[in-house]
């Protein structure tokens, strides 16, 4: 019983050392930010509105996770080295 729960606990605090280190950040979101938004529009990707967005985005930071404001609404959340970004037609 003792072996299984040092196990569980080895597990837990690897997974979240994993989770820490690989958190994106802020230029991770940035980046997937300007490329949602070019592969949206060509007009957008013209007038570079995907760096517009990426520069006024506020970028918030949680520990094992990461996510990324423009006017207090969610863009893009991260985690695991991974960033999605949100649909953005607003």
């Amino acid at each position: 019983m003792a072996c299984t729960l040092v196990k569980a606990v080895i597990a837990l605090t690897a997974t979240l050392v994993v989770a820490v280190a690989s958190n994106p950040g802020p230029d991770s979101h940035r980046r997937e930010i300007k490329e949602a938004i070019a592969a949206h529009s060509q007009l957008a990707a013209v007038l570079r509105l995907g760096s517009l967005t990426a520069i006024t985005s506020v970028h918030h930071s949680v520990g094992i996770a990461s996510y990324t404001t423009v006017n207090h609404r969610l863009v893009s959340e991260g985690a695991f080295g991974l960033v999605c970004v949100a649909d953005l037609s607003w």
